[in-house]
């Protein structure tokens, strides 16, 4: 069973509120995450997304730390290709020193979503296609294996024990079981693509030193409320953000649930709204638990990692309280949800060290 939960949040604008309250609020929500006892908190990187403020994941993550004290704290991640590898040693390097053996290094391997934002970083869509190359120097310079710059060394990463994880865009997976590394693979809506991703990673996993065994983190919004209707009100303003961006070429701000609902859709935004809404985990908490036990007999996930957002910061704490709660987290108000269907006491059983020790 899923006996980790962590949350990966991509520090979502909000409509009425500037960007800098939605980097606030991530950082509100780290706190929270840690008060109820999830495993990692990460957060994510975007170019030039009106909806999306977290355009620096570094720094960002050096902020979450900060304001936190023992939950382990990453990236979800990365974009490899947006960035020179020794940099990114260097930046976590920095992070781990900092808050020694609370830093993961979670990769990706996409570029700038549009052209424009593409040349504005000095890269290019074949700049994806290099990632296994620019994932073998990062992690060369941070165990000081990396011949191609003789007297060149990546401080203060070099030497310095920082958990990789490589997300399973593109083929990640693949270069993930190459170099033996844990595989992020998402999103729940398509569960059968997801089961299907990790098996191939399995089946293809070399171990690495001091990485023996595949480890396994699933990810997808998640939402738990008192009913299955208000569970799925959470999921509106994400659902409408990307029926317009595919309508309306722009990525915009969560809007209101109640302000989506009073929207004058077109056929083809309503659906692709209600393509959006589908196949996500909502409801209440036994449905919930009874879903996600669903999840962990599919794929076997050591972790998983829950990326809700929505407009109600009210209404997604709720949601991750009930989570917490449901799966038994040390830092849940009460002890978890009596059910049949085991899915809360698996999550809690004690299994085999994660890829950070613990």
């Amino acid at each position: 069973m899923i006996r980790r939960i962590s949350v990966l949040d991509r520090s979502r604008t909000r409509e009425g509120h500037p960007a800098s309250r939605a980097l606030r609020d991530t950082v509100d929500l780290a706190r929270a995450a840690e008060r109820l006892g999830y495993h990692r908190f990460w957060v994510s990187e975007h170019h030039s997304v009106p909806g999306a403020a977290g355009s620096a994941p570094t720094v960002l993550a050096a902020a979450v730390a900060a304001a936190t004290s023992r939950i382990r704290v990453g990236t979800g991640g990365v974009m490899l290709p947006n960035h020179q590898p020794l940099v990114v040693a260097e930046q976590f390097g920095v992070l781990e020193s900092l808050f020694p053996g609370r830093i993961d290094m979670g990769l990706g391997r996409s570029v700038g979503f549009t052209g424009g934002i593409r040349r504005a970083l000095g890269r290019d869509t074949a700049d994806a296609d290099r990632f296994e190359e620019q994932l073998a120097e990062l992690l060369g310079w941070i165990d000081g294996t990396q011949q191609a710059h003789p007297g060149v060394h990546a401080r203060p990463a070099e030497g310095l024990r920082i958990p990789a994880f490589v997300l399973a865009t593109g083929d990640g997976a693949r270069i993930a079981a190459r170099a033996g590394l844990p595989l992020v693979a998402g999103d729940l809506r398509d569960r059968d693509r997801v089961a299907g991703i990790v098996e191939r990673y399995r089946e293809e996993f070399r171990p690495a030193p001091g990485r023996p065994e595949p480890y396994v983190v699933v990810s997808g919004t998640v939402a738990v409320a008192a009913t299955e209707e208000e569970a799925r009100r959470i999921l509106f303003p994400e659902a409408w953000s990307l029926a317009a961006s595919r309508t309306r070429g722009s990525f915009p701000p969560l809007r209101p649930a109640a302000g989506i609902e009073a929207i004058a859709m077109t056929a083809r935004e309503r659906e692709l709204y209600e393509g959006a809404l589908a196949g996500h985990i909502h409801g209440t908490a036994e449905q919930v638990g009874g879903r996600l036990a669903e999840v962990a007999a599919l794929t076997g996930a050591d972790e998983l990692l829950v990326t809700t957002s929505t407009h109600d910061r009210a209404a997604l704490l709720d949601s991750f309280t009930r989570l917490a709660r449901l799966a038994g987290l040390d830092g849940s108000a009460a002890s978890p949800a009596a059910g049949g269907d085991g899915w809360a006491a698996g999550a809690a059983a004690v299994g085999r060290a994660g890829p950070d020790g613990s």
